[in-house]
This record gives C-alpha cells, sequence and structure tokens, in this order.
C-alpha cells in the first residue's frame, strides 16, 4: 500500500490540533490532520468559551499569555469571528481567608500582565451590585473575557485548509507506529499516511496512543455539566467565576449579547468512552440553580433551556501534557488540558509548530514534559537544571 505522505501528521482535530495545524501550515509545513470523528466535537465544542487567563497555575502564565496575544488578533489571523469578547473576569470567594490567596495570586511576578485588582467589602458590592450577600470578595482581571467555543475549532481547520492542509475527518485511527525513521498511521477504512514527525492531539483519547510509544499517562476522562437560560436583557459582560476548594461551590457563568446566560461547574460526570458519550446529571442542574442563587440571586428563576456535556481529560496534577515525547525522536504531544485548555488553544497550536518546526520554543512548557508521568527522577534533574541556566524548552 502507498503511503500519503506530508512532513507533519496530527491525530485529533479539537482546537489543539487544529491551531497546530494552522500555525504549522503558516511556517510551510506539509500536514495531515486525521480526526475520528468531527473537528472540535468533544472537550473544545463544548466548553464553557472562557478566554481566562487568571487563576491558571502560574507556570502556564507564559502560555497563556502568548495564546492572549493571538486571541486579540485570531479575526485577522484566520479570517473568522469567534465572538471574542474582553470583558473582563471576576473571581469570586464567600470567605475572607480566600481574599487573601486571591491577592497573593495577584501579587505574584507571573501575574503582572493580568493587571489584577482585589475588591472586598462594600467596594465590591458597589462595582458589582449584581452579586448576592454571601459574596465577601474578587480578583478581577480586566483583559480576560470569553468567547464561542463551538466555532474555535472548525474555523483553525478552515484556516489551516485554506493555507494546504489537508483535513480529515471521519477518520478513525487503527494503528500507529514508527518504521525506517517514518511515523506510519493506518486508519480503519484501510488508508495509510506517513510523516517524519506526528503530534498526538487526542484529546482523552490521547493517553492510548502515548502508551503505543511505552509513555503511559495515568489520563482520567471526565464530561463538564453545562447548562444555558432562556435569553434575558444584556447586562452582565463580566465573566464571574467562584474561587472555592469546595466542589458543589465551583460555578461559573457568562451572558452573552443574545440575552442567554450560560452556566457550567459543580459536579463533573464520567463518559461512556467506548461509546464516546457523555452525560449531564439531573442533580447537576439542582446544584447550579443552588449555587447561582447564592452568587446572583433571582437567576435560579430563569427557565433553562438547554443542557450538555462533552469529554475532556484530566491528569492527577492538573496541568496538560506539552511537548516532545520523552523516548520517541519526532514525536510530540498536546493533550490533557484538565478543562481549562479553551483559552490555550492558539497558544498551543503556535508553541508546538514552532517547537516541530525549529526544535525550540521561547515559550515556557517544561512543567507539561510527559516525563513526569513516565520518568519522574530525569523530570525532576531537568527541572533542577533549568532553574539553574534559565533555559526554556
Amino acid at each position: 500500500m502507498n503511503a500519503q505522505k506530508s512532513d507533519v501528521l496530527i491525530i485529533g482535530g479539537g482546537i489543539m490540533g487544529a491551531s497546530s495545524a494552522f500555525f504549522l501550515s503558516r511556517r510551510g509545513r506539509a500536514v495531515t490532520l486525521l480526526e475520528r470523528d468531527q473537528i472540535g466535537q468533544y472537550a473544545s465544542g463544548v466548553n464553557f468559551g472562557n478566554v481566562r487567563r487568571q487563576g491558571r497555575y502560574l507556570g502556564q502564565l507564559e502560555l497563556a499569555n502568548r495564546s492572549w496575544a493571538l486571541w486579540k488578533r485570531l479575526p485577522k489571523l484566520i479570517d473568522d469571528d469567534l465572538e471574542f469578547i474582553p470583558s473582563g473576569h471576576m473571581r469570586v470567594c464567600y470567605r475572607e481567608d480566600e481574599i487573601a490567596e486571591l491577592e497573593a495570586y495577584a501579587a505574584a511576578p507571573e501575574a503582572v500582565q493580568l493587571d489584577l485588582k482585589i475588591y472586598r467589602g462594600a467596594e465590591l458590592h458597589q462595582r458589582f451590585g449584581f452579586l448576592g450577600p454571601e459574596v465577601k470578595g474578587g480578583s478581577y482581571a480586566p483583559h480576560d473575557g470569553h468567547a464561542n467555543p463551538r466555532l474555535a475549532a472548525p474555523a483553525f481547520a478552515r484556516a489551516a485548509r485554506r493555507l494546504g492542509a489537508r483535513i480529515e475527518e471521519r477518520t478513525e485511527v487503527a494503528d500507529v507506529q514508527k518504521v525506517n525513521g517514518l511515523f506510519h498511521v493506518t486508519t480503519t477504512d484501510g488508508q495509510l499516511f506517513a510523516a517524519e514527525q506526528l503530534l498526538i492531539t487526542a484529546g482523552a483519547w490521547a493517553a492510548r496512543l502515548s502508551e503505543q510509544f511505552g509513555e503511559p499517562v495515568p489520563l482520567e476522562p471526565n464530561g463538564p455539566q453545562m447548562s444555558v437560560t432562556e435569553p434575558v436583557p444584556y447586562a452582565l459582560p463580566t465573566v464571574i467565576g467562584v474561587f472555592t476548594k469546595i466542589k458543589e461551590e465551583v460555578i461559573y457563568f457568562r451572558q452573552i449579547p443574545r440575552g442567554n446566560i450560560i452556566i457550567g461547574g459543580g459536579n463533573r460526570c464520567a463518559p461512556d468512552m467506548v461509546n464516546r458519550r457523555a452525560f449531564f446529571k439531573p442533580e447537576s442542574l439542582l446544584n447550579q440553580m443552588r449555587q447561582m442563587r447564592r452568587l446572583l440571586p433571582g437567576a435560579e428563576n430563569l427557565n433553562i433551556i438547554r443542557v450538555w456535556s462533552g469529554i475532556e481529560s484530566y491528569t492527577p496534577d492538573s496541568l496538560p501534557v506539552m511537548g516532545p515525547s520523552g523516548m520517541v525522536d519526532g514525536l510530540f504531544y498536546a493533550f490533557g488540558f484538565c478543562g481549562h485548555g479553551f483559552q490555550l488553544g492558539p497558544g498551543v497550536g503556535d508553541v508546538m509548530a514552532e517547537l516541530i518546526s525549529t526544535g525550540s520554543t521561547s515559550t515556557l512548557i517544561s512543567p507539561f514534559d510527559i516525563r513526569r508521568f513516565t520518568q519522574p527522577s530525569l523530570t525532576a534533574q531537568l527541572s533542577t537544571s533549568l532553574l539553574s541556566t534559565g533555559k526554556l524548552i
């Protein structure tokens, strides 16, 4: 069988894979992207749509800042509107001791570009008068915002295709191996693809592929619990999320200009990975309404017109796997973004294209090295070396 050759093969058509295909194509690389179902069908297309930097692991802010700079340019860069609105993002809390944690985060040197402002007491309720009386404080990020996740991955895929990338949907991978310096990917319909470099961006299914190359990752699939209200007059441009260590209290909402309020958070639900089905639990909606009553009094009286879920993947340390393989030359990963990868999408694609094309990247990604799971002692040595030399990979 003759293999269909390209410079780079990408497995997985979420926002990470689609944006990587776009940025690789901009660098003149011949790219083939294989997606088992449809572009952006799972985590990328069904998430909350937060374009949020604040609250992230501080070591991830360099990547988030690079992505944020791209979000501002996307309409011209990909010739598509993802409904990005830099409306501001507010992390609120119910307890005084949590305000101190928000203040410490805002004071960290890594967070300087976020221009965070801490509100508490009367000043908080004067600035955000719609918040419930239980809310004690909050951290406001004026440049963060939200976008439409259903539009993002398909828009990047269309832009990549216009630059010459081959985007294959409904193409399921049956076997992946490296033979004589080339990665060979065989699909269930008998096609054979080959390339010198392979990028795995297969989301919750990526660990099955990394394990084939001797790099298992303890990836846990989960389904976000999302709902949306009937439209009401547009009055809440700021994205609101609760900072708390109590799982049931984790709730967030945003209102879109059409008037609907999109709600997420609370308990997650394990998906059916064999049949690729996600579920929404009725008790999730009940908890969301209880929490919304505390956060936005009166919202619990609105009609919920739709609920949904998706399939996301979570690592034990809540950080993604991103970067080169620790065992196989030419193999790269970008998966396991733990429910907060949407904002990172453009930046991940740009960084992976830079890394794959040049062998290095100017953006810090060493905390996401797959070797922290497969070779933890080596990763500890690497971290020490990076701290002493200042080198970024």
